[in-house]
């Protein structure tokens, strides 16, 4: 459910900063306890704007503020 929420809340996010960028959650299984954003532009190469393997305990470090990726989309694009 934690996953869920913090995709639901990043997805929003996303969805509100650049409403034309499709935003799907997950397209392919994701890996077990883990949090990651990517971008995958036009040309199909992928962008990692955020991963949450490397982070916590506690388990709130997994998981990113929105703005936070937002902020690093807009860097990429």
């Amino acid at each position: 459910r934690v996953y869920g929420r913090n995709a639901a809340a990043v997805s929003e996010a996303l969805r509100g900063a650049m409403a034309h960028l499709p935003v799907d959650i997950n397209p392919r299984p994701p890996r077990r306890n883990s949090f990651e954003v990517s971008l995958v532009k036009e040309d199909g190469s992928t962008v990692e704007l955020w991963s949450g393997i490397g982070k916590g305990p506690p388990r709130k470090l997994k998981f990113p503020q929105p703005e936070t990726v937002v902020e690093a989309l807009k860097s990429s694009l």
